[in-house]
């Protein structure tokens, strides 16, 4: 029995449309993340790109468990001296990008590396129910239906 190691050739990449409505942040975020490189595939191999394009939209609508809409912070510095600055999530999803939730869970799940940049290439997020991809065809993945844990009834 040989081990099976994927070709360019042999890659076939799909389109996912994912609606993030209602579904909670990390549960959304693992199952995209585990279609953007590709281990829902039995031919996975670990140094190709052989994840699904996806497309995520209604960002702006996903749930967060708990108190953590007020209480995780998102931190960034700005270089000078004393440039430490941070925003909570409720404010990044009330703000002017709220996409950004969503692809900071997806990319701090995708291992570091070239290879996670490449793959984080191939994930489209928008914050409305409108997407420039309709050419494609997109499959619906309804992430609600998998597991009743996914969803969160919003308080």
């Amino acid at each position: 029995m040989k081990t099976f190691s994927a070709k360019p050739a042999d890659i076939d990449k799909k389109w996912i449309l994912i609606d993030a409505e209602g579904v909670v942040l990390g549960r959304l975020a693992t199952i995209v993340a585990m279609r953007l490189r590709g281990k829902h595939k039995a031919s996975f191999t670990p140094h190709m790109d052989m994840g699904d394009n996806v497309i995520v939209i209604n960002a702006e609508k996903v749930q967060l468990t708990g108190n953590k809409r007020a209480d995780k912070n998102y931190y960034w510095h700005t270089g000078h001296p004393g440039g430490i600055k941070s925003r909570t999530a409720g404010e990044i999803l009330e703000g002017k990008y709220p996409e950004r939730v969503i692809t900071k869970a997806v990319q701090r799940m995708l291992p570091g590396g070239p290879l996670s940049k490449k793959q984080m290439t191939n994930l489209r997020v928008y914050a409305g129910a409108e997407h420039g991809q309709e050419a494609q065809q997109p499959e619906v993945l309804d992430v609600k239906a998998m597991n009743p844990k996914n969803t969160r009834s919003a308080k």
